[in-house]
């Protein structure tokens, strides 16, 4: 992952600092500069080497880590006050003092290590147990906030969707995404300039709407990765949901533990489950597999062969779901015409 120039400074004015720093207290205490110019130099380097190793640790991550720290801490507090280390059989040992010493150290530190990774497996589900104003805060913010790609923009249905109330919660829009819409609005190919144009208006609509919480996100961190790859790492970092139609995006994030949210995936899971008997309109639009038959589709695709129907071709008819087989191609639904049409 390339390393944005803004930490890289960071890193190079650190650096600087504590070499400064390294050799200023050599002299000070007697020494050579140059020994605390080494000194610092190796400290510096460390340091950031660790910041290095923490790249992917997010800000959540962190703090999560920090709380389960102070619950680890403040077990082995308790275990440490519950005068363990008074019994006569423990004051008999030799260098008692120096024992306790080590066993409240060992004690502190196994408790933190515990603390910490048990809270960085948990999610804030599992923190409400302990802090009810964590479950406070997430029902107030009705669940984590929807990040918006922007063929999701593009697709134009996020408004309506928020406007059924189905969608809530605070909307992100990335400042990555808004520079691709304008991008594309600039274009000179008339359908990329169509497709920008809506995008832009849809984000215009959803600024607009007082139901919904719209903020742009400047994301500079990430600067020089994929698009799709600084959606998802952001996504991971924000602790939002995914709100896009790429598939392969959708799956990517998947794997990285993101919930992704997908409009055509809500499309089929709202689609009617055809059963035998259900009545319904249909347009036929071509002849079936047998001379009397003809073939129409539904709005999601699938194919209904109407038997007698080859003389309606071109029409809009009432039909009768009158059984169904499974192909390798898929289901195949059998249908006939409504009496008044026969």
């Amino acid at each position: 992952m390339p390393v944005p120039w803004s930490i890289r400074l960071a890193r190079a004015l650190f650096l600087t600092l504590a070499v400064l720093l390294g050799a200023v207290i050599s002299v000070g205490f007697g020494g050579e500069a140059w020994v605390g110019t080494l000194g610092g130099l190796a400290a510096g380097l460390f340091f950031i080497l660790v910041d290095a190793l923490l790249a992917q640790f997010s800000f959540r991550e962190f703090s999560n880590g920090t709380f389960g720290l102070m619950v680890g801490l403040f077990c082995a507090w308790l275990l440490t006050k519950i005068g363990i280390f008074d019994l006569p059989w423990f004051q008999g040992l030799d260098d008692a003092e120096g024992v306790k010493t080590v066993v409240d150290i060992s004690v502190y530190a196994v408790f933190g290590f515990l603390g910490i990774t048990m809270a960085l497996r948990s999610d804030r589900d599992q923190f409400s147990f302990i802090i009810p104003y964590v479950r406070f805060r997430r029902d107030a913010s009705e669940g984590e906030p929807v990040l918006l790609d922007s063929n999701v923009i593009i697709d134009g249905r996020v408004p309506a969707v928020i406007a059924t109330g189905f969608l809530t919660g605070s909307f992100v829009i990335p400042r990555f995404v808004l520079d691709e819409l304008q991008r594309l609005a600039d274009s000179k190919d008339e359908i990329k300039a169509a497709r920008g144009r809506r995008g832009l208006e849809c984000v215009q609509v959803l600024q607009e709407n007082k139901g919904a919480e719209v903020s742009i996100h400047e994301d500079t961190a990430h600067e020089g990765m994929p698009v799709d790859t600084r959606l998802a790492t952001l996504a991971r970092e924000l602790g939002a949901r995914l709100l896009t139609n790429d598939v392969n995006l959708g799956k990517s994030a998947q794997v990285r533990g993101i919930t992704v949210l997908n409009f055509n995936d809500l499309a089929r899971a709202l689609e009617p489950e055809i059963q035998v008997g259900d009545r319904f309109e249909l347009g036929l639009v071509k002849p079936g597999k047998d001379k009397h038959q003809a073939v129409g589709y539904l709005p999601n695709g699938a194919m209904i062969v109407v038997n007698h129907g080859a003389p309606f071709i071109g029409e809009t008819v009432s039909v009768v779901v009158g059984g169904m087989h499974q192909t390798s191609a898929g289901r195949l639904i059998f249908a006939e015409l409504e009496r008044s049409e026969k």
